[in-house]
């Protein structure tokens, strides 16, 4: 009955069929073509794109910090207040010297002061860690290897974080197998910061003493060990009394250090 109907509507005139041409064929996929971006990806392949993108940056920052420290195993680097101070145009003291040109009193007293098993693990002491981790305090105390206050002084930046402290430990680790004992402490020692704009062992010496870090007394070395936790408002040259009192604690540790700076003995 439909088709008769309309059969019958068409006989009279009164409605035509559309009539479909090759032009108006084309034209729709021109419409659509114009709502829809030329080349424009599905948003399945936009999503992996943006997802290989973020998983590689992880991937770069890794492969770049290991070329510095292959880098680094020749070339002492500066550290990051360092670069932060030329940046802002600020002076900066240092002067580059190997291991053998500083005081053996300056090196064994670090390592009673700051890290005592500095031979004995891998860039990480996990024992001193997890007892900062149980305690309530967490990160805001000690912890610290020579090899973890390296990183910190060359890949990262000052101030105590969760975050800060979870990114020293692999680069740590990673440093530890890379520079090794000597290389560590030696590039520590060029880095440290020892006063306003002052960085590294010489400078230090220079500044505060005038002599070289190779003539530094043990007296003169355990002072300036006491300074590094706090080294713009410490003054090695006059120390307050509890500074000297620390010296000397630190001057007793280092008298009885024995084989646990074996490691890093010119």
């Amino acid at each position: 009955m439909v088709a008769s109907y309309r059969r019958a509507r068409r006989e009279e005139g009164r409605i035509q069929e559309p009539r479909v041409t090759a032009d108006s064929r084309e034209g729709v996929p021109q419409l659509l073509r114009g709502l829809v971006p030329a080349g424009a990806p599905p948003a399945r392949a936009r999503g992996r794109r943006l997802l290989r993108a973020v998983l590689l940056v992880p991937v770069i920052v890794v492969a770049l910090v290991l070329v510095l420290a292959l880098v680094y195993r020749a070339l002492t680097p500066p550290s990051t207040l360092m670069l932060g101070r030329w940046a802002t145009l600020q002076p900066v003291t240092r002067e580059v010297v190997p291991l053998e040109a500083i005081s053996p009193a300056l090196v064994q007293g670090v390592v009673a002061s700051e890290d005592q098993r500095l031979c004995l693990h891998g860039g990480v002491d996990w024992d001193a860690l997890w007892s900062v981790v149980d305690d309530e305090d967490g990160p805001s105390r000690g912890a610290s290897t020579v090899t973890m206050q390296t990183v910190k002084n060359v890949f990262l930046w000052p101030g105590r974080s969760y975050l800060r402290k979870a990114l020293e430990i692999p680069l740590a680790l990673m440093v530890d197998g890379v520079w090794g004992k000597r290389r560590t402490m030696e590039i520590y020692l060029n880095v440290a910061e020892w006063g306003e704009g002052i960085f590294g062992a010489e400078a230090a010496a220079r500044h505060w003493f005038g002599k070289s870090a190779r003539d530094l007394t043990k007296g003169e070395a355990a002072l300036l060990v006491a300074a590094l936790p706090n080294p713009i408002l410490r003054n090695p040259r006059r120390p307050s009394r509890a500074m000297r009192a620390l010296a000397g604690r630190i001057q007793r540790r280092t008298a009885g250090i024995g084989g646990l700076s074996q490691c890093v003995r010119p």
